[in-house]
Order: structure tokens, then C-alpha cells, then sequence
């Protein structure tokens, strides 16, 4: 089977890696994002998957877009049977839909059509959700609204952060994506069309949302800081300064929200329960406890955060 791959960041390497270690698909070409500049010094970053794909020598492209007439002819000439689209972050036209004999197939991360979007692990813990995984499907003219091949579920962890999620559930993907080409390959596959009236929407996570509203339930408070872990990392304000909130645990205790319950632990009341802060980072700072935090600001409790 003659597959071009199309992905950008490090879940979708995780997909590309196993697709080269299997071994019984000729991968023609990698397409991904254009190199971009990244950290305090802008230095122009490829991205993970052209890492990857460049380790072992296969054939890379970042054209800025896929709807040019040079692209598309381009992409006919590689013959693809199948395109694999994992987290590529453009939107295929339907000139290149059209082109492989298979169709596109995608690996999203949720339980289709639930979360659809750029953020769906992210928004799922960060909603408080207990069960989420990955589907396959093939792609659309929409954004992740074509029909469903195949389905894992898993289990979120009451404390996992939407980081080691995202781990995991690279990992399911991987394996999600071997199974549904071999389907492909073999014809045992059945199209499951998406119930659109159950569909929701998973919008990238900005740092306008950053801020905790400690008037929310405990539950809620810890959801957010795992959820936004590792970006763009929750947080809170004090002395007009902001404090990153990197993990915390629910805590049965009461008070005012934001009102520090105690120093040692760090405890913070919510708008119903609280949370103990376990790692956090000031502005300036490394990361630390919340306890070595609060010990540093000689906080004591009636202290609010806001």
C-alpha cells in the first residue's frame, strides 16, 4: 500500500514512527507545516513529524498550502492509495480528497463526533470528562465530520494532566492507524456515519483563558489546571502578579474563594471544596511547591488569591 503522510506535531510523530517500524507500507512522501520560530529567540523549528521523517529518509514537503495547482498535481503524481492525516493543521480541499484510491483517513483525538476541533484532549479534561480515546475516519470536505472507521476508549485518570493524556493517547492512535490501513487494505471495514446533532466543538485553548475563577467548584478548578497542562498552564494572582498553577489535588475543606485554608499544605478554598497546590511557578522563578511558594510570600491563612 502506497501511503503519503500528512502531520506536524509530536502526536502525530508518534504515528509516522510506527508506521515506519511496522514496515509493510511504502511511505512516498511526508507532507507537514512550514518550519516556524519558536522560544524567546525565534529560531526557525521544523516540526517533529519533518524531524522524523528526515531521520530516515524520506521524502519531505511544507508547501504553505494544499489548494495551488502545482501541489495538487504534485500529490497525483505520488499515486497514494491512502493520505493518513494526523493533526496536520491545514484543511485538505477536495481536489486532494479526491486523490487516493482509499480516500484520506484521520486519527483525531476523541470519541467522534464528540469534540471535534484543534483541542479535543485538552477540552475534554479540562470539561471534567471520565472516558475519551481516539477514531478513525475518513475525511471530509468539514472539519472532522466524515464517516467513522473504527474506535478506542479509555479511561481519564482523576489526576492526569491533559499532557500525559495526550501520551497515551498518541500512542492508541499509532495503533489505531496500523489497524485501519490493514482494514482498508483487506476491505473488512465498515463506515459508520457521525449522529451531527451529538457533535461539540473543541476550540484551541488560549491564555485568555489562563485565570481560575475560584468561585468554581473544586472539581472544576482541579479539571482546568490539568487540563491546561502543560500549556498554556493555569493560573492565578497574587500581589498582582501571576502565579502558574501546574497540578493540584481536591481537598475536603471549605472557606471563601481563592481564601488560603492553609500554609503547610497549600491549601485554596473554592467556590465549593478546595485544592491543595501541588507545583507551581511564579513569574521570574522556577517551579516549586505550593507550600515552598506560599513560605516564600509568608502567607498565611486568610490570604486571598484571585
Amino acid at each position: 500500500m502506497n501511503i503519503v503522510f500528512m502531520g506536524t506535531p509530536d502526536f502525530a510523530a508518534v504515528s509516522l514512527e510506527r508506521l515506519i517500524s511496522d514496515g509493510r507500507f511504502n511511505i512516498s512522501a511526508v507532507y507537514t507545516q512550514p518550519d516556524k520560530p519558536a522560544g524567546r529567540k525565534k529560531i526557525l523549528t521544523p516540526p517533529d513529524v519533518k524531524v522524523l521523517a528526515q531521520k530516515h529518509g524520506l521524502n519531505v514537503h511544507q508547501p504553505n498550502t494544499l489548494k495551488t495547482e502545482d501541489v495538487i498535481n504534485e500529490l497525483r503524481a505520488l499515486k497514494p492509495d491512502v493520505i493518513a492525516v494526523i493533526a496536520y493543521g491545514k484543511i485538505l480541499p477536495k481536489a486532494v480528497l479526491d486523490i487516493p484510491k482509499y480516500g484520506c483517513i484521520n486519527i483525531h483525538g476523541s470519541l467522534l463526533p464528540k469534540y471535534r476541533g484543534a483541542a479535543p484532549i485538552q477540552r475534554a479534561v479540562i470539561d471534567g470528562e471520565k472516558v475519551t480515546g481516539v477514531t478513525s475516519m475518513l475525511l471530509d470536505e468539514g472539519v472532522d465530520t466524515g464517516d467513522m472507521l473504527f474506535k478506542e476508549e479509555t479511561q481519564i485518570m482523576p489526576n492526569e494532566t491533559a499532557g500525559e493524556l495526550f501520551d497515551r493517547l498518541a500512542l492508541m492512535g499509532a495503533d489505531l492507524l496500523i489497524k485501519t490501513l490493514e482494514a482498508l487494505q483487506t476491505g473488512e471495514i465498515e463506515r459508520t456515519p457521525q449522529e451531527h446533532s451529538n457533535a461539540s466543538y473543541a476550540a484551541m485553548l488560549s491564555k485568555d483563558e489562563i485565570i481560575i475563577d475560584w468561585n468554581m467548584p473544586a472539581q472544576a478548578v482541579h479539571d482546568k489546571v490539568r487540563g491546561m497542562n502543560p500549556w498554556p498552564v493555569a493560573a492565578a494572582l497574587y500581589g498582582g502578579k501571576k502565579i502558574k498553577i501546574y497540578k493540584t489535588l481536591l481537598v475536603d475543606k471549605k472557606g471563601k474563594p481563592g481564601e488560603v485554608l492553609s500554609v503547610k499544605p497549600a491549601v485554596v478554598a473554592c467556590g465549593s471544596g478546595a485544592v491543595q497546590l501541588i507545583e507551581v511557578q511564579p513569574e521570574s522563578k522556577n517551579k516549586m511547591s505550593g507550600e515552598d511558594f506560599f513560605r516564600g510570600q509568608r502567607m498565611t491563612v486568610g490570604d486571598i488569591l484571585k
